[in-house]
């Protein structure tokens, strides 16, 4: 008999049922997939080109990332937030989701006496997940005034994501760093939609100095990469030389020609700013369909169910819309009484859908 950690279900797989609904719509148009954030418009050719004809599939890559990718995050930091980055003081990480969910396990050998991860009451499942993962608690919290003193006095590091994964909220990230630094806590600061803020422009978590803090991105959204896999973590030059060291030993190394691929993707703006109009658009669309607001960031709306139910509003939706989306409570207890769509399908299958709820 198993007597140790049984992975739960996976979030999504909890949709199969509702999947099967959506795609029998009766006007036969089909299931339109709004619960994964999945880009569905194509990266530049430019890249595409760098990733076939790098040469770097021979060799072993380098943990870290190569000078030139390296080069290349520092200078979209600096071009996009205006924060200077030094080599020293940022590292490749092979896609995001595997920093979040691997990061605690890492500090937790450096800071064996700390047991406790915090992170935001709703917000993306990989945070409470990174924390199972290290033998940890998994601690939420609603505000930065409400963490008790002893889970202060217990974390490994405090995570914030901004804008944020569900509800597109903007964190205040400077209180964040200054409750960090306070606390003698790590702030790690998960912005991957940063490109995709709204209500003015992105901010990093780096703006307010590196010391205790590590800001971490990615391609998958920014450049419609998710499947090469492509990041980085930048900031407290000794957090990022001992996480950079202990992933080198674990083998965390992000392929060749991705990292060839990556340096030309955060070189060039101009795709970003094409795309960063196609998610306005489609924000706009099916916000209005919904009577959803447009987010302070990110292309998700966060959606408020009837009678606070996330999970009937995601079988209406399917039903009535063939439309699949994520109940709130994905997102932790605090978000079910959401639904979060993510419009990241062509803007010719938003219009079905809000043909469909108009109807």
């Amino acid at each position: 008999m198993t007597t140790g950690f049984v992975p739960p279900p996976y979030p999504h797989d909890r949709l199969d049922g509702l999947k099967a609904t959506a795609a029998s719509h009766p006007d036969g148009r089909g299931l339109v997939d709004l619960a994964i954030g999945t880009p569905c418009d194509p990266p530049p050719p430019s890249v595409v080109a760098a990733l076939a004809t790098s040469g770097a599939e021979r060799g072993y890559p380098t943990s870290i990332g190569s000078r030139r990718l390296r080069d290349a995050a520092a200078g979209w930091l600096a071009r996009r937030f205006g924060v200077q980055v030094e080599p020293a003081q940022l590292a490749a990480c092979v896609g995001t989701k595997e920093w979040v969910a691997t990061t605690p396990q890492w500090l937790r050998l450096r800071h064996p006496d700390r047991d406790t991860v915090l992170f935001p009451a709703t917000s993306y499942p990989t945070y409470a997940m990174g924390a199972t993962l290290a033998g940890c608690r998994a601690v939420p919290y609603a505000d930065l005034g409400a963490v008790a003193d002893d889970d202060a006095a217990r974390a490994l590091c405090l995570w914030v994501n901004s804008p944020s994964n569900p509800t597109g909220e903007l964190a205040d990230l400077g209180a964040a760093a200054a409750w960090g630094r306070a606390q003698g806590v790590p702030v790690l600061s998960d912005e991957c939609y940063a490109e995709f803020t709204w209500d003015g422009p992105p901010r990093t978590i780096l703006e307010h100095g590196p010391d205790g803090v590590l800001a971490a991105h990615s391609l998958s959204k920014r450049s419609n990469l998710a499947g090469v896999r492509a990041g980085f973590y930048a900031g407290d030059g000794d957090l990022v030389a001992y996480l950079s060291e202990v992933r080198k030993h674990a083998g965390f190394m992000v392929p060749g020609p991705v990292q060839a691929a990556a340096a030309v993707a955060f070189d060039d703006d101009e795709h970003v700013e094409a795309q960063r109009a196609r998610y306005r658009r489609r924000l706009d669309l099916l916000g209005g369909a919904l009577g959803a607001p447009t987010p302070a960031g990110s292309f998700y709306l966060w959606v408020p169910a009837p009678g606070g139910d996330g999970w009937a509003m995601t079988a209406d939706l399917a039903e009535r819309a063939g439309c699949l989306v994520s109940p709130g409570d994905f997102y932790g207890p605090a978000g079910a009484g959401h639904v979060r769509v993510a419009v990241v399908q062509p803007d010719d299958r938003l219009a079905v859908v809000a043909e469909r709820l108009a109807g």
